[in-house]
C-alpha cells in the first residue's frame, strides 16, 4: 500500500505551490489537474499527490504537520539555511530521538516537519 494523496486548505495557493515546489522539490501533477488561485495539484518523487486548496482560515488541530524526509541531516540543514535565506523565520535543526529536524510555519497555514535520521556509525 502506498499513500495517494493529502488534501491541505491553504490561505494561498500560489504562495503553498511556491513554496513546496522551492524549498521541497513537489512539482505540478500535470495530466490536466489545474493549478490556479482557489487550487493546485503538486507530486513528489514517489508519486504521491498534495492537492491544495483556498479557504479563508485553515483549522487543522495542533499537532498537525506535513513531514519532508531527507536522506541526511545535511539536507536537513540546506533546507533550513535556504528557508532562513528566502525571509523565513524558521527555528534551528535540533537533534531528536536519533534524527535531525525542524519545524516551519509556513505562511499559507501550515506546519512543515523537515528531518533525517542519523545512521549509526558502524553502518
Amino acid at each position: 500500500m502506498k499513500l495517494n494523496h493529502i488534501n491541505l486548505g491553504v490561505t494561498e495557493v500560489a504562495q503553498a505551490v511556491d513554496i513546496f515546489g522551492r524549498f521541497f522539490g513537489l512539482r505540478p501533477a500535470g495530466d490536466g489537474m489545474p493549478i490556479n488561485e482557489q487550487m493546485a495539484f503538486l507530486r513528489d518523487d514517489a508519486g504521491a499527490l498534495i492537492s491544495v486548496f483556498r479557504v479563508k482560515d485553515p483549522v487543522y488541530p495542533k499537532v498537525f504537520h506535513i513531514g519532508f524526509l531527507q536522506d541526511t541531516p545535511e539536507q536537513v540543514r540546506a533546507i533550513h539555511r535556504q528557508l532562513v535565506e528566502g525571509g523565513f523565520q524558521v527555528p534551528s535543526p535540533s537533534e531528536n530521538h536519533g534524527r535531525l529536524t525542524f519545524y516551519f510555519q509556513a505562511p499559507f497555514g501550515v506546519v512543515i516537519e523537515v528531518e533525517s535520521f542519523f545512521k549509526a556509525e558502524n553502518e
